[in-house]
This record gives structure tokens, sequence and C-alpha cells, in this order.
């Protein structure tokens, strides 16, 4: 693992009586996509707000590239690219002009930062569109010109909450396509999400956050190993009887089996390898079978099997 790009060292934060983040503490490295995964109301966002100095808290540190973090630390903020989950353009300019504009937030010279802005529309698929107002750009494509706007300065730090909130599947997959670009071309990033797809995609690390605590960290093979629960299994059109049902149940290796609608479903425990087992018994006893479904295990199950909830409650 790299040098630390972002140390955060038991972080409380509150509102009033709620505790947003309790004693949080956690690290990501340079040149890692690290991915903050919880519901909403985890405290993803409250986290990246006291990292950037938007929000006061009552303890604890937090260190951006080796240095403590605060709210003129200019120097340290200009290296960063942030894109939050709300869009934050000017309905005013062109896309070509907000790109410009927040570009120059950090790059004051002219010739230096039109080039910049040009490979962010190049990057963000947004050439057809330069001359367009926010008004007359889709939901994707003001998801693409607010990332277009948070990394044309070409940050080391990337920051993303919830940047696909709100998008069709096309611009989703672009804008996580674009994210791999980015980490590939040298940015460390650090992503929020609550859907766990994205997160296992492009995410080398994950933290799985619940009422502001970590309950779950490491790789997505490794939260998967932390639960009891292995492959899930479907199949339909199969006939089946109490008694055999019975069987199946105490058949070793499966958690739960459930029969409905000439459809069953097993699943079974994450050492068990009782799949094909399973298979041979209903041919043995003359069971025919339909369409045959697997899935593995999923970030959800994890996040189900340690608090006892589904990751979108």
């Amino acid at each position: 693992m790299g040098n630390p790009v972002i140390n955060v060292v038991d972080l409380v934060k509150k509102y009033g009586n709620l505790t947003a983040l309790d004693h949080l503490s956690f690290m990501v490295a340079e040149g890692e996509i690290l991915g903050l995964l919880g519901p909403n109301g985890s405290g993803k966002t409250t986290a990246i707000n006291c990292i950037l100095s938007l929000l006061k808290f009552e303890k604890g540190s937090i260190e951006v590239f080796g240095r403590q973090m605060s709210p003129d630390a200019y120097d340290i903020k200009r290296d960063i690219g942030v894109v939050m989950q709300n869009v934050a353009v000017f309905n005013e300019l062109t896309v070509y002009e907000n790109i410009d504009y927040f570009c120059g937030l950090y790059v004051h010279d002219k010739a230096v930062r039109k080039p910049y802005v040009e490979e962010a529309i190049t990057f963000t698929g947004l050439k057809d569109f330069r001359k367009f107002y926010p008004k007359k750009l889709s939901g994707g494509l003001l998801r693409r010109l607010n990332i277009a706007c948070g990394i044309a300065h070409k940050p080391k730090l990337i920051i993303m909450d919830e940047p696909t909130v709100a998008v069709d599947p096309q611009s989703r997959n672009n804008i996580l396509e674009g994210i791999k670009r980015l980490n590939k071309n040298g940015a460390t990033v650090l992503y929020t999400s609550h859907y766990m797809e994205e997160v296992e995609l492009i995410c080398s690390r994950i933290i799985i956050l619940d009422k502001g605590k970590i309950i779950a960290s490491g790789t997505k093979q490794e939260l998967k190993a932390m639960i009891e629960l292995g492959e899930k299994i479907r199949v339909e059109g199969v006939s089946l009887d109490d008694v055999l049902m019975e069987k199946i149940k105490n058949r070793p290796g499966i958690l739960v089996a459930d029969y409905r609608d000439r459809a069953l479903e097993v699943r079974f425990a994450r050492e068990g390898n009782g799949v094909l087992g399973l298979l041979n018994f209903l041919r043995d006893n003359g069971i025919e079978m339909g369409r045959l479904y697997s899935e593995m295990p999923t970030l959800n199950d994890v996040f189900l099997e340690l608090t006892g909830k589904e990751l979108r409650d």
C-alpha cells in the first residue's frame, strides 16, 4: 500500500444529540480508489465535508498529503478535485465557460489553462455540447459537466460523493469508466456510494459505514470472506414434495432452502461446495429441472449479515 494521502484519526462529529461520525479512523493510500459504502445517513458525506474542512468536528485529526487540514489550507486544496452529489455549475455559463471558470480557480495562466479545459471536455465526452448551457443538458450530461469542473485542474486527489445519483445506466457506465481512467493516470480517488455494484466494480479497497462507524473494511474478496454465506442457486421448473424438501434442507453445507412456484432457492455456506451434490441429488430422485441461476455473495449480503438490514434500507 502506498503513502497516506488522507489520514483520518478518531474523528467525532455530532449534530446536537446525534453522533454522525463515531470515532472514525481510516487511511486513503496513494494510487488507490477507496470506496466508502453505506446507506443514506451512514456518515459518508459528513466524513468528506470534515476532510475538506467544510465542517468543524468535536474530536480527531485529519491529514491530507501528510499535512494537517484546515479551512485556509489553500495549497493543499489546490491538489484536490471535488465532485459532490449535488450538481454545482453556473446556469449563465456554457459548458466550456463553466469548466474554464472552475479550472481558473487553480490555474490562473490562460495559456496553460486552455489545454486543461479541452482535455477535460474530451475526457468527459462533452465535445458536442461545449456551447450548451446547463439547462439544455440531460441529467447524465450535467453529471459529466460536474465531474469535468472538478478534475480539469489535474488534481492529485479526487473526492467523489455519490457522483452517479439519478443518472441513466449509460451515463453511469461512462462516469465509472472515467474514474478508472483518472486513477490509471495517477489520481488517488475517494469514492462514496450506496450502490454496491459501483463500489465492487471500481474500488481497490472498501470501507462499509453504518451509523458513523466502520463495520468492515478490506478488498471485496476480503469482505465477502468475513461472512458465512456462500453461493446461492435457483433451480426453476422443479416439482418437490415436503419429504424431498426436508432432505434438501438437511444436506451438509446448506444454510437456507426455499421452494415456491416450482422454483427451488438454496443458499450454501461459504466453505461448502454442495452445488454439484444437490444437482446430483435432484437427478437421482428423478426430478426434472429447468433453468438454473447461480449468484455469489454480494456486498449487500455482507452488510445484511453484519447489521441485520439491507444496504439500501
